[in-house]
C-alpha cells in the first residue's frame, strides 16, 4: 500500500512545462544610448502596446531584484514585474507573472552594428498555460520591438527639428 501511494503522489507532483520562445529584430538610425535609455525607463511605457502604465516614476534607474506592478491596457488588474538581470547599455531581462501557471521571460538587447542599432526583443512563454495564452500575446509582441524603435526614433526627430527652429531664431535672421 506505502508503494502504491508513493507512487500516486509522485505522479501528482510531476508539472507538464511548456517553453514558448520567439526572437524579434529591428535596426534603428537612434544611438545606442538613445535607445537604452527609453528600454530602461519603466515608468514610461507609452510604446508598449499591452502596458497601459507602471506604479514607477519615469527615469528610475532598474536594479536585479525590482519588483513592481503595471495595469495592461486589456484589464485593470495589476500584474507584477521582477527585473532579473540588467547589462548597462545591452541588456534587460524582466519577468512577468500575471496568472498561475503562466511565466513570461522577456529580454531585450540593444547593439551596435554596422547598418545601425539592432535591438532584439525576446520572448519566452512557461508554463502549461502557454499553449493558451500565445495566440493572443503574439500580435502584441510582434509589435513592441517596432514601436520601440519608432518612439526612439520619434523624440530623436522632435529633438533635431526643435534645434533647427533655433538655429533660425538666432543672430543669423535677417
Amino acid at each position: 500500500m506505502q508503494i502504491w501511494l508513493s507512487k500516486f503522489i509522485h505522479r501528482k507532483r510531476r508539472q507538464v512545462c511548456v517553453s514558448l520562445f520567439k526572437t524579434y529584430r529591428e535596426i534603428s538610425s537612434a544611438s545606442v544610448d538613445e535607445l537604452w535609455q527609453k528600454v530602461v525607463d519603466l515608468g514610461d511605457v507609452s510604446w508598449h502596446p499591452l502596458l497601459k502604465s507602471t506604479n514607477l516614476p519615469c527615469g528610475l534607474v532598474p536594479k536585479p531584484g525590482l519588483i513592481y506592478l503595471a495595469v495592461t491596457r486589456l484589464s485593470p488588474i495589476p500584474i507584477r514585474i521582477f527585473v532579473e538581470r540588467v547589462n548597462p547599455r545591452e541588456l534587460l531581462t524582466v519577468r512577468v507573472l500575471a496568472i498561475p501557471g503562466i511565466e513570461e521571460r522577456v529580454t531585450y538587447r540593444v547593439e551596435s552594428t554596422v547598418c545601425g542599432t539592432c535591438l532584439s526583443y525576446s520572448v519566452t512563454l512557461r508554463g502549461w498555460l502557454s499553449p493558451l495564452i500565445w495566440p493572443f500575446s503574439r500580435p502584441y509582441a510582434d509589435r513592441v520591438a517596432r514601436s520601440l524603435v519608432e518612439a526612439v526614433e520619434k523624440t530623436a526627430l522632435q529633438a533635431v527639428s526643435g534645434k533647427r527652429e533655433s538655429i533660425k531664431d538666432g543672430c543669423f535672421d535677417f
